[in-house]
């Protein structure tokens, strides 16, 4: 028998019956019909019509436990990632993207005013996935750091601590199609590389860039490209490091990348990182002429 999906006006969906309950009350505009998998609990990739996406076995991350110091004031009460954007939160968008291509279980590492995001996200259901709210505290672990910490909550499911993950930041605005990592997940679930990085090309503010592309892998020689803070690993990297200690991406990434042990791609589509007010009041700006 068929099921159905409710598709919301930004472009997330509810699951099918078997992993939501869809008689509690949603803001649908119109019903997609949608094959039903013959093992409701199986997870396949997602099809690339853009409406038949199904839970993936694979996590998804979104840092987002910075305390956005050059977008004050405005999160002098607010973090950076639930202000507003076209509507809604601006980290709504991501969770939507991440949905869509059927990342359904996601974890959100947060710091300073954490009720917020415990009102905003809840467990996901409203999104149909199952979020997890991981809080550090008013002092944030830094990229590294918090990614370490949640891997560390792996460890209890077995599939999962050998499983690779994606991890995004939560302040960047993009149309990138998450679904086209998963043959990034599986080359590194082989062993082929650890991990993959997504480049964007270079903002006005960095035009330096952070990594080129040399035979499909990250290198700091060359080129260099803007790192879009989107990537894939594999938790194996993580495990050695310890837990709670305050540290960033780089340059601990680096002996990764100098070993070739980090495949990169360039997107060439939008992405925008939203760190300033003005770069957030330009992206409203933007959005708001499009949308009236």
């Amino acid at each position: 028998m068929p099921v159905f999906a409710c598709l919301l006006p930004f472009g997330h969906f509810y699951k099918p019956t078997a992993w939501a309950n869809l008689s509690a009350p949603v803001l649908a505009v119109h019903w997609v019909r949608v094959p039903c998998l013959p093992n409701p609990s199986a997870r396949t990739s997602p099809a690339r019509d853009g409406f038949e996406k199904f839970p993936l076995k694979y996590r998804a991350m979104i840092l987002a436990a910075g305390l956005g110091a050059r977008m004050r004031p405005l999160t002098d009460h607010t973090p950076k990632p639930l202000l507003d954007v076209a509507g809604r939160p601006m980290v709504f968008w991501q969770i939507a993207s991440l949905v869509k291509a059927g990342f359904v279980d996601i974890a959100i590492n947060t710091s300073v005013h954490s009720t917020q995001w415990i009102q905003a996200i809840g467990n996901g259901r409203r999104f149909g996935a199952r979020i997890t709210l991981h809080h550090e505290g008013d002092a944030p672990l830094e990229t590294l750091g918090g990614i370490r910490a949640m891997v560390s909550d792996f460890s209890a499911d077995h599939e999962a601590d050998r499983t690779p993950f994606v991890a995004v930041s939560g302040d960047v605005f993009t149309d990138f199609d998450y679904g086209s990592l998963v043959p990034v997940l599986q080359k590194i679930e082989a062993g082929e590389v650890d991990a993959h990085f997504v480049l964007a090309d270079n903002p006005p503010f960095h035009l330096a860039g952070d990594f080129a592309i040399r035979g499909g892998l990250a290198t700091r020689t060359g080129q260099r490209l803007n790192f879009a803070g989107i990537t894939c690993w594999h938790p194996k990297v993580f495990r050695d490091l310890p837990v709670g200690k305050h540290e960033r991406l780089f340059p601990w990434a680096d002996a990764l990348v100098e070993n070739d042990r980090v495949s990169a791609e360039h997107y060439r589509g939008r992405w925008e990182n939203i760190g300033t007010p003005s770069q957030l009041a330009s992206l409203r700006h933007r959005l708001g002429a499009k949308m009236t």
